[in-house]
């Protein structure tokens, strides 16, 4: 299938900040993500071609993020910039910057004694709002096993679920 070039800006259009919140919560970097989600959507571009016309395209763009992401940490250098560490440079409130920095801490702290899988699928469906069939389509796993992972995951989290999910609200509606 080949799309229009205005599909294609529409699509642009109307995917971008999700994908770019995806990505920035995943690495916690203004100018990665932005950088990330630019090569995202060359990817998808240069393989529009793959994408079958009646598949989600929502499940189509997540997967190349997800893999683009982790294509990324396994060639990350191990040193960073002063300037990077700091991105002073942005004109965003340092304040608000600063908590949502320290709120981030806090929900990763919870979120790190869980597996990769089960933090993918919590922060798929309350950070980005995803369906689990969406998921299930990214992940290649049964919306079944999906709905059963976070469950066990919630009984993991025992008390602590209900502040990640705050904190997580939070952050993006903050």
């Amino acid at each position: 299938m080949v799309l229009e070039e205005q599909n294609i800006i529409d699509m642009y259009d109307k995917y971008v900040d999700k994908i770019y919140n995806f990505v920035y919560y995943r690495t916690h970097h203004k100018e990665t993500a932005e950088d990330l989600t630019s090569l995202i959507f060359i990817k998808a571009l240069e393989n529009i071609s793959n994408y079958k016309k009646g598949t989600n395209f929502n499940a189509w763009i997540y997967r190349i993020a997800r893999n683009t992401i982790i294509d990324h940490y396994r060639t990350k250098r191990e040193f960073k910039d002063i300037d990077d560490i700091w991105d002073l440079a942005s004109s965003d409130d340092l304040s608000s910057k600063i908590d949502n920095k320290e709120t981030l801490k806090k929900i990763e702290k919870y979120l790190n004694t869980l597996k990769s899988l089960q933090r993918d699928v919590i922060i798929m469906r309350i950070w980005d709002n995803l369906s689990f069939k969406e998921i299930s389509k990214i992940l290649n796993k049964s919306e079944g096993s999906l709905k059963m992972m976070l469950s066990r995951s919630r009984k993991e989290l025992k008390e602590n679920y209900l502040t990640i999910l705050i904190l997580l609200i939070s952050i993006k509606h903050g």
